[in-house]
C-alpha cells in the first residue's frame, strides 16, 4: 500500500488485514453497524470506484465475495448489505475508494425493507406510496 498521509487506509496497520490480493484488502470496519462489518479496499489511493482500474475493480469484487465466505462461516449472518459511498454528496468521508460489507441478521432492525434505500428516508418506503 501507498502511503498517503493522512488516509486512514493507506495508513492502515498491516495486523487489521484479514485477507488480500493482489490489487485489494479487506478488514473489519473500525466503527461496525453490525458484527462482521468489513471493508474492501484497493491497496492504490483512488477516491471513487470509477478511477479504480478494471484489473483493481475485479480484484475488489473477487475479494469481496472471498470475504463474504468467511463471515458467513464466522458469523451465519441472514443477508448482506454492499455499499459504496462515492463522492461526499454520496456520504463519503474517507476519499479513499471502499466496499461495505455489512452482514445482517434476522431481527437486527425493526423492518429492513428497503435496505439500503434508507439513505433518503422519505423515499424508502415506496411500498406504502399508492
Amino acid at each position: 500500500m501507498i502511503n498517503c498521509s493522512p488516509c486512514p487506509f493507506c495508513n492502515l496497520d498491516h495486523s487489521r488485514i484479514i485477507i488480500e490480493n493482489t490489487h485489494s484488502i479487506a478488514f473489519h470496519d473500525g466503527f461496525p453497524v453490525t458484527l462482521g462489518h468489513s471493508l474492501i479496499v484497493p491497496k492504490r489511493h483512488v477516491a471513487s470506484f470509477f478511477e479504480a482500474t478494471k484489473e483493481e475493480q475485479s480484484a475488489i469484487f473477487e475479494l469481496l465475495a472471498e470475504m463474504r465466505q468467511l463471515v458467513l462461516s464466522e458469523r451465519s449472518p441472514d443477508g448482506f448489505n454492499i455499499g459504496i459511498n462515492d463522492g461526499t454528496a454520496a456520504g463519503q468521508t474517507v476519499m479513499h475508494l471502499h466496499i461495505h460489507l455489512i452482514p445482517r441478521y434476522a431481527g437486527d432492525t425493526e423492518d429492513p425493507r428497503g435496505g439500503v434505500r434508507w439513505i433518503m428516508p422519505e423515499k424508502a418506503p415506496y411500498w406504502k406510496k399508492q
